[in-house]
């Protein structure tokens, strides 16, 4: 089991720009944030990503591969072994979203 990912976790792209989340959650907390779903949206801001062309940094993130189990208000929770990839806004994948810190307090699957 992973730790969930809360509205205190710092995510990044690949190319060091910061994911920020817009939790629909107000129910349900670990370590007294609120803990994230896959129906949230989570934006990127600052991407680096050196295009050859146009411009062509990460904006947002889209979840593949939530949890299977835990689930918060009818939606899958995410953890640390989440699978979010990194996209442009032409829908373009970029990488993977990492996940560089969370609580660790409580685990889900």
């Amino acid at each position: 089991m992973a730790n969930l990912l809360n509205t205190s976790s710092i995510m990044l792209c690949p190319h060091g720009g910061t994911v920020s989340v817009i939790s629909s959650n107000t129910r349900t907390k670990a370590a007294s944030n609120f803990i994230l779903r896959s129906s949230d949206t989570f934006m990127i801001a600052g991407c680096s990503f050196p295009p050859s062309g146009p411009p062509h940094p990460c904006v947002r993130v889209q979840w593949v591969q939530p949890d299977t189990r835990s689930q918060v208000i009818g939606d899958f929770t995410l953890s640390e072994e989440s699978l979010g990839l990194c996209v442009a806004a032409d829908q373009a994948v970029q990488g993977t979203v990492l996940v560089s810190f969370t609580q660790p307090r409580v685990s889900g699957q």
